[in-house]
């Protein structure tokens, strides 16, 4: 990799290495190095776990109301390897990999190798200039996907509320009982209630099974006074 590709490839990462060894480590797949000691399999290792801790903390604040297991799961989605392979073909990535002959028409270029050459350019970074820079790195590159899970869990966010609410407060969880549905089977409308504790509180009709159970989810906040119109 000659100065100007480095360069280059600084000015789309938006950081500027100290030590560009690691730029050209974290660019070397398995399949051309020497030696696997050589390649980024051991950087990949290490971005993986710097990515899922700023994506939590990043979480983690975002959401303060959400337990661990809505968490886990909004994390599971951001920091998954098609997410990952996206972002690294944002910045060209792959195009700048090292790989040996043959693999540029494997199908993992676009997948898993991408997925992964970004998670070593992360440790890269990390090595280079420390956590917090690799930290603002995974901020910039992941925001327009933290602000569309957060846009999508808070038009989901009725059942999670009306559940957090239930465990909390009465000590209980929800369900949620179809009780009728019309139309044809390409278009039907469904109707839902939420049953807590035995309690079934004011149904709702939605196109489908889960726009009618936020309905429903919405119906019962109200009642309980959780939320007002």
């Amino acid at each position: 990799m000659n100065a100007e590709l480095v360069r280059q490839l600084e000015k789309t990462l938006g950081y500027q290495f100290k030590d560009d060894s690691f730029l050209r480590k974290a660019l070397t797949h398995s399949s051309i190095a020497s030696d696997k000691l050589d390649s980024n399999e051991r950087f990949e290792f290490l971005g993986d776990s710097v990515l899922g801790l700023v994506v939590c903390q990043a979480l983690f604040e975002r959401f303060p109301k959400y337990f661990e297991g809505d968490l886990t799961k909004v994390k599971s989605k951001l920091v998954s390897r098609k997410i990952c392979s996206i972002i690294a073909a944002q910045l060209g990535l792959v195009s700048a990999l090292k790989v040996g002959a043959g693999m540029q028409k494997s199908k993992a270029m676009q997948g898993s190798i991408a997925a992964g050459t970004l998670e070593a350019i992360i440790a890269a970074i990390y090595f280079d200039g420390g956590f917090e820079a690799a930290r603002e790195f995974v901020l910039r590159c992941f925001e327009p996907f933290l602000q569309q899970a957060e846009a999508d869990e808070h038009q989901d966010n009725y059942k999670s509320v009306l559940q957090q609410h239930s465990q909390q407060h009465l000590n209980a969880n929800v369900n949620y009982e179809l009780l009728d549905e019309k139309g044809p089977d390409h278009n039907k409308c469904f109707e839902c209630a939420a049953v807590i504790d035995r309690k079934r509180y004011p149904s709702a009709w939605g196109m489908t099974k889960k726009d009618a159970q936020q309905k429903a989810a919405y119906n019962a906040l109200l009642e309980l006074g959780v939320i007002k119109e």
